[in-house]
């Protein structure tokens, strides 16, 4: 059996560190992509429909007034 040297086994912690840190970056990125879509598709449904969504934004600021912390 042949033992890795210690630095073959850095390297490899260290691409594994790497690998873990896009994948975080990665789904960051996508998450932030999707809440700009997001206030964007509000922005837009508010303006399509000013009636119903002064309505939301009102049962909205009334379910915060009366949340209990």
């Amino acid at each position: 059996m042949v033992w890795p040297m210690p630095d073959e086994d850095q390297e490899r912690e260290q691409d594994q560190e790497r690998r873990e840190g896009t994948g975080e970056a990665d789904r960051r990125r996508r998450r932030a992509q999707f809440l700009r879509e997001l206030n964007e598709a509000k922005a837009l449904r508010e303006r399509v429909q000013p009636r119903r969504a002064r309505a939301a934004r009102m049962r909205q600021q009334m379910r915060m007034r009366t949340f209990r912390w």
